[in-house]
């Protein structure tokens, strides 16, 4: 990305719901294009509406797809009866299922999920999945364990119908956090999990962002890793920003390495490091800024926004220290109380995270963009199905393994 001025540009998304769209580099044309323009899908709600609530980058007006997103699958090669590929949706993030699949010109699987009344979870497969190819997309969102354990009844149960490959599709991974000891008598519990979802028939994970690069090696199965922050860095691109004037973020010193691959896509911007101690969990303090952000744009940089008090905190001194505007960046929006309240309170120009956790209507504010993974994950998704190389251009590039 050579410059970050350029101008935002005007879809309209190929199931009739207009949105914006940040610009893109490739003029390479989309040969999956006709497909998705003679496809027709409902669309929940929430996906229609602007700043503040969420926005989709899709597809441009001139019939073009971002380079990542192109792919050489030719229009006849999707037959809705008889194809080998399954997509079922949990309940965590059904908005997200639902545009993958209108992404891939298919139509979510037929499930039935409910729970009992002591709260067991039933799930039910209700067509054949026998020698097919299943995607189960459930992130472990919060309630994290009710969210796990019906991936994990999922799982079983496509297992059990005999399907022939079944790939789990976490947007995101919880207990991601829990990848190491960090003082004793503890428990790793990001590995347990891996041992769980691996135990209960997965034969692959598909995962957005981990925390950490080394819970990949937690599971016995492959594993694809996908980033997000390539649809931020378009989106970014939109935006009336000079390059000299910016200036990249970590919000603490464990995201250096992300940071510093986020700010040498943009332009190879400065970096600078907000240094914090962490008194308990959830619990952050800020002690100092290393690096310059005087009249700068400060773009925060981070995986996951929880509580917010670490982006908030470091969203101050950066204002203390004559940042001019201040954004933050992350792919999963978490967002538990009182994260609201912190990221509305003013200290952020604008506040921009993806879709893979979904966000209730209560916590939109004004300064909140949300960008969809739904094409990211779609193209992988296919790229999985056909055997073809995931490595391509943003994802493999970021260098923050």
């Amino acid at each position: 990305m050579a410059s970050l001025i350029c101008s935002p540009l005007k879809s309209s998304l190929s199931c009739g719901s207009s949105v914006r769209f940040p610009c893109f580099s490739s003029s390479e044309p989309a040969s999956r294009l006709l497909v998705h323009n003679g496809i027709r899908c409902n669309l929940v709600e929430p996906l229609k509406l602007h700043n503040g609530k969420p926005c989709l980058p899709v597809i441009n007006n001139e019939g073009s797809l971002p380079s990542f997103l192109t792919s050489t699958h030719p229009q006849n090669s999707i037959n809705k009866n008889d194809t080998r590929l399954r997509i079922f949706s949990g309940t965590a993030n059904p908005a997200l299922s639902q545009e993958i699949a209108c992404y891939m010109g298919l139509e979510l699987g037929k499930i039935k999920i409910k729970r009992f009344a002591d709260g067991e979870i039933y799930v039910q497969l209700q067509e054949s999945v026998r020698g097919c190819d299943v995607f189960l997309v459930q992130p472990t969102c919060p309630p994290a364990n009710e969210n796990l354990m019906e991936l994990l009844i999922m799982i079983d149960a496509c297992r059990r119908a005999s399907a022939k490959n079944i790939t789990a599709v976490i947007p995101y991974f919880g207990y991601a956090r829990a990848d190491r000891k960090t003082q004793g008598r503890e428990s790793i519990a990001a590995k347990l999990v891996a041992n769980l979802i691996t135990e209960a028939g997965a034969n692959r994970v598909l995962a957005c962002d981990l925390h950490s690069g080394q819970s990949m090696g937690y599971f016995d199965i492959p594993v694809d890793h996908v980033y997000g922050q390539p649809v931020i860095l378009d989106y970014l691109a939109s935006k009336t920003i000079c390059s000299d004037d910016l200036v990249v973020v970590s919000p603490d010193v464990g995201g250096v390495a992300r940071a510093r691959a986020f700010a040498k896509k943009l332009s190879d911007a400065p970096l600078a490091i907000v240094d914090k101690r962490r008194q308990a969990h959830n619990v952050a303090e800020v002690m100092n800024l290393i690096g310059d952000v005087k009249g700068k744009v400060a773009v925060m940089v981070d995986d996951m926004i929880d509580t917010a008090g670490t982006i908030a905190k470091g969203a101050a001194l950066l204002h203390q220290e004559g940042a001019r505007e201040v954004y933050a960046c992350t792919t999963h929006a978490v967002f538990s109380p009182p994260a609201i309240e912190r990221l509305s309170s003013g200290l952020f120009q604008e506040v921009i995270i993806t879709n893979t956790i979904p966000v209730s209507e209560q916590n939109y504010f004004p300064q909140l963009t949300v960008l969809s993974v739904a094409n990211l994950l779609g193209e992988t998704i296919w790229r999985v199905h056909d055997d073809c190389s995931g490595g391509y251009e943003p994802y493999s590039s970021l260098g923050i393994d």
